[in-house]
């Protein structure tokens, strides 16, 4: 009986050793992630006067839970980025950032008694005056607006419009 129990017990005690061991595995290197190539407002002026294409302008601010969503879920997204990139020139642009910026030969400030937290001009001029985020602007090839999309957007509807503005000269 003895040798039974001792027997059972050194197999109990081998099952456990290879049910938890791990197996060898060979890693192998992980692939770079892709990702929007976001360009900043000045980035994209230059870029522009190079090779002018549609710009895709992500207003946000530091504090809004919906622009941090649609980073995490939606601009994470592999086919929202690929036609992303290959289609626009994508721009994230704080509406409370505080440097001067350039649009169609006027410097446009932050004002800081504009709200509660401030206010860049950029942001007023570029949402026409509809202070929402997050909010989407789209422009064409000599920067003047197509369309301003605010809210959320999940991959697919964000996807939709991206295709629709692309296409519309």
């Amino acid at each position: 009986m003895r040798k039974v129990v001792i027997g059972t017990g050194l197999l109990i005690a081998l099952a456990a050793i290879f049910a938890f061991a791990q197996p060898a595995t060979q890693v192998e290197p992980v692939a770079k992630e892709a990702k929007i190539n976001w360009l900043t407002w000045e980035e994209a002026m230059v870029a522009m006067e190079n090779n002018p294409k549609k710009m895709f302008i992500d207003v946000y601010t530091d504090w809004c839970g919906w622009c941090k969503r649609m980073d995490a879920n939606t601009f994470t997204d592999g086919d929202v980025i690929d036609f992303m990139n290959e289609n626009y020139y994508a721009v994230k642009f704080n509406a409370e950032s505080t440097p001067d910026q350039q649009y169609k030969g006027n410097t446009l400030s932050f004002q800081a008694g504009a709200g509660r937290r401030g206010v860049h001009e950029l942001a007023v001029v570029l949402l026409n005056r509809r202070l929402g985020y997050p909010s989407f602007v789209y422009l064409d090839e000599q920067q003047n607006s197509l369309k301003i999309s605010p809210g959320y957007k999940t991959p697919d509807v964000l996807l939709v419009e991206l295709k629709a503005v692309a296409a519309a000269n």
